[in-house]
């Protein structure tokens, strides 16, 4: 915390602008010592938050026109002095003018290393600082909605409201082992079973938030299965409205997982074109058939398509074996061409099932399919646009922990258990939600967290 940090933050390539970010107590010495100035000759004449037009240069030499801003703490993004370098976009010229910077004696951020500063120093709590990469990794409106709603605190409100009643509870049972009443332990008792009640209804109803939000996070991870040739990679181009895979009659001509991202009506689909199910001697292409048998089971989504001009095969009916637990819409494809099997076989053989006939070729039977996905997604639908969903695997995991240890508690009320063995459960609930917004947490899950963002945030 007491070096000078810097890094890139802007992202590989070609851009109009580039931006280089420093944070510490030397920022504004550094500035001063690489930026020259058009008009304003001294770092003392600078006005803090004004873009002030100069060069970045090396001893005497000019490495890149740029504005430069310099921002004093703590009314800053980590609550240091900060420096930030808007040059031309392009990999050398940022390069060149960060490893300046680093010549100086600055050292090089790590992952995420800004944002752990802006947790550190308390401008953030740890939900808020992970809502950061949740913005930056956003793939739809509703995702963008609800990490923007956390970046405002609406899950660590949230929590923190949970804690403070956990916490007068905790007070209660501590006053009740120290001053021990017959009579005020009944009442005390009584009492804290209806606020664990209450306690267990408010992480209840966060959790029923989680799955819509993992999956507004990460997307619907949706897996195409099918034998070779049945049309896998023409619905994944038919959905991406691209030929994002390469389509040949020549059977096992996807070998690998193909792998896109879409958005239909908000929702994201993490879509996965897999090789096709078939036994077969060739090497390469039975890894790949393996592989996709393997990510079935990730699977929140399957569409497997069957081809109505073929005769059912063995293959065929391993896939049906394999789908007949998931959650799976099955599509009947090659409806244009003369049908060599009767459709009622699949009714028959698996009746939970969404059954669609399609021909994806001309584009028959995409739409319905589009809308079963978002049926599906909204079905029992909790309100996307609230303020509150959890999104975050490692926040859901800590309210099941604290769910558990509050109806633990509940339970040993119930079963007479004496007061003093109470509290254990209590505060156990009580640290489990603060390690959502940070307040009891260990440096290494820290370090975890922060370590799968950018460097330059």
């Amino acid at each position: 915390m007491s070096d000078t940090i810097a890094a890139i933050s802007t992202a590989v390539g070609e851009a109009g602008i580039g931006i280089v970010r420093i944070s510490g107590s030397e920022a504004f010495d550094i500035g001063s010592k690489i930026f020259k100035g058009v008009k304003v000759k001294s770092i003392e004449d600078f006005k803090s938050r004004r873009l002030t037009y100069g060069h970045i240069v090396d001893d005497e030499k000019i490495l890149d026109e740029v504005l430069i801003v310099l921002m004093k703490g703590p009314y800053t993004y980590t609550r240091e002095d900060m420096v930030e370098v808007y040059c031309h976009g392009g990999i050398i010229s940022v390069k060149n003018i960060l490893e300046l910077i680093l010549r100086k004696g600055v050292r090089l951020a790590e992952p995420g290393e800004f944002t752990k500063r802006a947790f550190l120093n308390g401008r953030l709590d740890l939900a808020q600082a992970e809502a950061v990469i949740d913005i930056i990794r956003s793939k739809t409106n509703k995702s963008m909605e609800v990490s923007l709603n956390q970046l405002e605190g609406s899950l660590s409100n949230k929590v923190k409201g949970i804690r403070d009643i956990l916490l007068t509870m905790i007070a209660h049972v501590e006053v009740s082992i120290d001053f021990p009443d017959e009579d005020a332990e009944v009442s005390t008792l009584h009492d804290l079973e209806n606020k664990a009640l209450e306690v267990k209804e408010k992480i209840s109803s966060l959790l029923a938030t989680a799955d819509r939000g993992k999956i507004l996070r990460d997307g619907l991870n949706t897996i195409i299965l099918g034998k070779p040739n049945v049309g896998k990679s023409s619905l994944l181009n038919a959905i991406l409205r691209e030929n994002r895979a390469i389509v040949t009659d020549v059977p096992g001509t996807t070998r690998d997982i193909i792998e896109e991202y879409i958005n239909i009506d908000g929702i994201p689909l993490r879509i996965v074109d897999t090789a096709g199910i078939r036994d077969t001697s060739d090497i390469v292409e039975k890894i790949g058939v393996d592989k996709a048998k393997d990510i079935v089971n990730e699977a929140d989504l399957i569409i497997a398509i069957f081809d109505l001009s073929r005769e059912l095969t063995d293959d065929d009916k391993e896939i049906l074996e394999l789908i007949k637990d998931k959650k799976t819409i099955i599509l009947l494809n090659k409806s244009d061409l003369p049908k060599k099997f009767d459709e009622d076989y699949f009714k028959n053989y698996i009746k939970d099932k969404e059954i669609i006939t399609t021909s994806i070729a001309s584009g028959l039977g995409i739409e319905q399919l589009e809308n079963s996905i978002r049926n599906m997604f909204y079905a029992g639908e909790v309100e996307i646009n609230s303020d509150i969903v959890v999104n975050n695997v490692r926040h859901k995991n800590q309210l099941e922990k604290a769910y558990n240890n509050i109806e633990s508690f509940i339970k040993d009320i119930q079963n007479s258990v004496p007061i003093d063995c109470l509290e254990v459960d209590l505060k156990n609930c009580w640290e489990n939600l603060g390690e959502i917004s940070g307040d009891t947490i260990s440096e290494d899950i820290l370090d975890k967290i922060f370590s799968e963002f950018c460097i330059g945030k």
